[in-house]
C-alpha cells in the first residue's frame, strides 16, 4: 500500500474518509444547530462525488495516456440510463397510469408492450451489470475503430464529441423508448428502499464516496504498474513507443474502455441522487466541462481531477443561484486563467509553491550554517 499511495493520495483518502463520516453525523444534528447539514445538501455533496469520479476517469486517459475525450459525458449518461431503467421498473402500478409493467411515458405514447431492451431491468443485478457493460461496449467499439485507424489528437476529440452529440439527438426521439425529451424520472424505490428517504440518501452518498475511493485506488494501481509506465510513454512519444514493439492501440483501447466503465458507475450513482436522467446529459458542453474540471484541478494527478470537479461545481452551484447569467462567462474565464497562469492546475501550482518554499528554506538554512561555521 505504501508503494501504491503517495502523500497526495493519502491526504486525499483521509479527507474523503472525514467527509464520509462528517456528513452523516452533521445531518443527524438538530436543524437548529449551526453545523447541521440539511437533507437537501446530502445528495448535492453526493452529486459532487459522482462528478469527481467522472473527472477521475477522464484524467486517467487524458492525463496519463494523452487521449483527450470530449464525449465522456456519453458514458456517464449511459450508466445513468441503465440505473434509471431499473428505477423505472420498480415503480410498477404506483405510476400516474397505474400500469403494472409499462412506465408512464410508454402508456402516454400508446406503447402496447415493453421494448426488448427493457427486459431484465426489473432485477438490480442485471442493471448493475449493464451500468458497466453498456458504456464499456460502446467505448470498446468506438476505440477499436478509432485507435486501429490511428486517429489521434484533435481529430479524436472531435469524433468523440460527435458521438455524444449523435446519442443526444437519438435519445430526444420518443420512438427510442427511453422517455424522449423528458427522460426517466419520478423514481420511487431502490432495492426496496424509498429513494427520497433521508437514510437512503445517506446510503447513496456513502456509496458514492466508497466508489470514488475505490476508483482512485484502481487508477493509482494502474499508474504505478508497468501498464501505467507504458501509458505515459504513449502520451509522451506514441510513435517511439510503437517502434519499441508495444501494441499502442491495445493499451489505448484497454484504458479507454476502463475509463468509460468508471464513468458509467459515476452516472449510475448520480441518477438516484438527483432523481432524473434525460438526453441533456449527453450534451457536448457537459463533456467539455468535465475536461475543464480536470484542467483546473491538475491534469495527470488524479487527486487534482477530483479537486477540480468539487471546486468548479461548488462555484457553479453558487453562480447559478446568485448570478445565473454570468456562469458560462465565469467558467470560460476560469479556463483561460488556468491555462495562462496555472498550467498545472490548482494542485500542481500548490505543489510548485510548496517546493519553491522548501527550496528557499533549505538555502537559508545552508547559508545560516555557513555563517555560523565562519
Amino acid at each position: 500500500m505504501s508503494a501504491l499511495l503517495d502523500r497526495r493520495g493519502i491526504v486525499f483518502l483521509v479527507a474523503l474518509a472525514i467527509l464520509a463520516i462528517a456528513v452523516p453525523l452533521l445531518n443527524a444534528l438538530p436543524a437548529s444547530s449551526p453545523f447541521h447539514i440539511s437533507d437537501h445538501l446530502v445528495p448535492l455533496i453526493g452529486k459532487y462525488l459522482c462528478f469527481a469520479l467522472l473527472a477521475l476517469s477522464v484524467d486517467l486517459i487524458w492525463g496519463y495516456c494523452g487521449i483527450l475525450s470530449l464525449g465522456h459525458g456519453a458514458f456517464f449518461a449511459l450508466g445513468g440510463y441503465a440505473m434509471g431503467m431499473y428505477l423505472m421498473r420498480q415503480i410498477g402500478p404506483r405510476g400516474v397510469y397505474a400500469h403494472p409493467v409499462l412506465p408512464d411515458f410508454m402508456v402516454f405514447l400508446n406503447m402496447k408492450e415493453l421494448p426488448w431492451f427493457w427486459h431484465g431491468f426489473d432485477q438490480f443485478w442485471f442493471a448493475a451489470i449493464m451500468v458497466v457493460v453498456v458504456p464499456g461496449l460502446l467505448a470498446f467499439a468506438f476505440g477499436w475503430l478509432a485507435f486501429r485507424s490511428r486517429v489521434t489528437g484533435v481529430y479524436l476529440s472531435i469524433i468523440t464529441q460527435a458521438m455524444t452529440f449523435a446519442l443526444m439527438l437519438a435519445l430526444f426521439r420518443n420512438d427510442m423508448g427511453l422517455g424522449g425529451n423528458n427522460g426517466l424520472t419520478d423514481f420511487k424505490d431502490i432495492l426496496g428502499f424509498p429513494v427520497q428517504a433521508p437514510s437512503t440518501r445517506i446510503a447513496l452518498f456513502l456509496l458514492s464516496a466508497l466508489a470514488l475511493a475505490g476508483a482512485y485506488l484502481l487508477c493509482r494501481w494502474i499508474i504505478a504498474s508497468k501498464l501505467g509506465k507504458v501509458l505515459v510513454a504513449v502520451r509522451d512519444a506514441e510513435s517511439r513507443t510503437r517502434f519499441l514493439g508495444y501494441r499502442v492501440e491495445s493499451y489505448k483501447l484497454a484504458v479507454f474502455t476502463l475509463s468509460a466503465m468508471l464513468a458509467g458507475i459515476a452516472g449510475a450513482l448520480y441518477v438516484p441522487q438527483v432523481g432524473i436522467i434525460n438526453p441533456s446529459e449527453f450534451a457536448p458542453a457537459n463533456s467539455i466541462e468535465v475536461v475543464i474540471w480536470v484542467a483546473v484541478g491538475g491534469r495527470g494527478t488524479l487527486v487534482g481531477a477530483a479537486l477540480g470537479a468539487f471546486a468548479v461545481n461548488i462555484g457553479k452551484s453558487w453562480f447559478t443561484g446568485a448570478l445565473p447569467e454570468l456562469w458560462l462567462f465565469a467558467l470560460g474565464g476560469l479556463f483561460v486563467f488556468v491555462t495562462l497562469f496555472m498550467p498545472r492546475g490548482i494542485l500542481g501550482t500548490l505543489e510548485d509553491w510548496h517546493g519553491a518554499f522548501r527550496a528557499r528554506r533549505r538555502v537559508r538554512a545552508t547559508d545560516a550554517a555557513a555563517q555560523a561555521a565562519e
